[in-house]
């Protein structure tokens, strides 16, 4: 039977109850009232006797709330709170960040179906466990743990907002993942790439190569970042925000100069590429684009085929994985730099790698350093 009773130094009630095991058991109440606490203790000592669902247990607690302080308990649906929260975060991270939180919030929610109705609070670790695995089936380990990582952000939101006691996703670990099997390219490679590419792609390999860039970002590039005369590319990256301010190697520089002159500062280095560098997604078109051209030139096996419209490819769809891309020329350049005798934090300045143990809060790469690394890779152009 419930009962009450009081410590001598505390103005709150001790609340007293039968657990299901027969065994007894006593919480605070955090109530002074002694009406309220004992409606209190008596609603736990039914729920305890009920064996109840956790769903029935939270609406109990919920009732209690209301009865005792005059309104129910703050619990948004799970789709309602993801789409507040996407919203606020819009302000606060970078717009490529943002669409991929957006993804992997959109997918979880296909994922609970009707249960994305429900409150946030019944979202349990099995649903994220679950979720976790299936995405890992459909493209990668790595994949599946950086979306768990955007969920882990989310459910922090929603316990710092006082809506859940815990973080569901916070106790759902990382799958193991696989060592990368990216490779640079060999020189022979890149001679034959060169050779079968279009005068566009040929610039951004170019580039790639040699100041070890994304594809995004130097699809972006526009002659406001080029800067001849001190012989420097500027540019802020788009994943990290970071700086970047690289020498231009002489094989780059030849190809800049033999592009068509422009008095805008605006107009892109490469016109046709140069869209897809600014919209979301428009890097996975760049990266179709490219393989093509490594499939022209047999480094590569051709891909099927996928028909969208039919549920095949896309985000969803398995990743197929390869030694090779044009990321590869980004562990290309870092490989021909250390092989140049490069020291490691001026590879990093150029290639923009962080690094827990050369931080640039406390390493400064002088420009003639990185202008003396850039000078000694090889002029590829030279080799066709």
């Amino acid at each position: 039977m419930a009962y009450l009773r009081k410590l001598p130094n505390s103005k709150f009630w001790i609340g007293g109850f039968t657990l299901p095991n027969g065994t007894r058991t006593q919480r605070s109440t955090k109530l002074t009232d002694r009406k309220e606490a004992m409606k209190l203790v008596m609603k736990w000592e039914e729920v305890s006797r009920n064996r109840t669902t956790e769903a029935q247990f939270r609406r109990v607690i919920s009732d209690i709330h209301e009865q005792i302080h005059g309104n129910a308990l703050s619990s948004p649906d799970f789709d309602n709170y993801a789409t507040a929260w996407l919203e606020r975060k819009r302000g606060e991270i970078k717009p490529i960040t943002h669409s991929a939180y957006r993804h992997a919030i959109e997918e979880f929610v296909a994922f609970l179906g009707d249960k994305a109705n429900q409150s946030i609070s019944y979202i349990t670790t099995t649903h994220i466990a679950s979720w976790r695995d299936g995405s890992a089936k459909k493209a990668s380990a790595r994949t599946a743990n950086n979306k768990l990582k955007i969920l882990r952000t989310l459910f922090a939101s929603a316990w710092r907002d006082g809506l859940i006691s815990d973080n569901p996703a916070a106790k759902v670990s990382g799958l193991k993942t696989l060592e990368s099997t990216r490779r640079p390219f060999t020189l022979r490679e890149l001679s034959l790439i060169l050779d079968a590419a279009n005068e566009e792609w040929k610039g951004m390999i170019l580039a790639g190569l040699y100041t070890g860039q994304r594809l995004k970002d130097l699809a972006s590039l526009t002659w406001n970042n080029i800067d001849l005369q001190e012989n420097v590319i500027r540019f802020v990256t788009s994943k990290t925000g970071r700086r970047q301010s690289i020498p231009i190697a002489e094989a780059l520089r030849k190809y800049l100069e033999a592009l068509p002159s422009t008095d805008n500062p605006k107009a892109p280095l490469f016109p046709s590429l140069y869209p897809y560098g600014l919209k979301t997604g428009g890097s996975s078109v760049l990266s179709q684009s490219f393989y093509q051209l490594l499939e022209n030139v047999s480094l590569v096996e051709a891909r099927l085929t996928k028909d969208l419209s039919k549920g095949q490819g896309g985000r969803s769809a398995p990743r197929i994985k390869n030694e090779i891309s044009f990321h590869s020329l980004r562990h290309t350049a870092t490989s021909l730099l250390k092989a140049a005798g490069v020291s490691e934090s001026v590879a990093m300045e150029i290639i923009g790698h962080e690094s827990a143990d050369i931080s640039r809060n406390y390493t400064h790469v002088e420009e003639e350093a990185k202008r003396k690394a850039i000078s000694l890779l090889p002029d590829i152009t030279n080799s066709q």
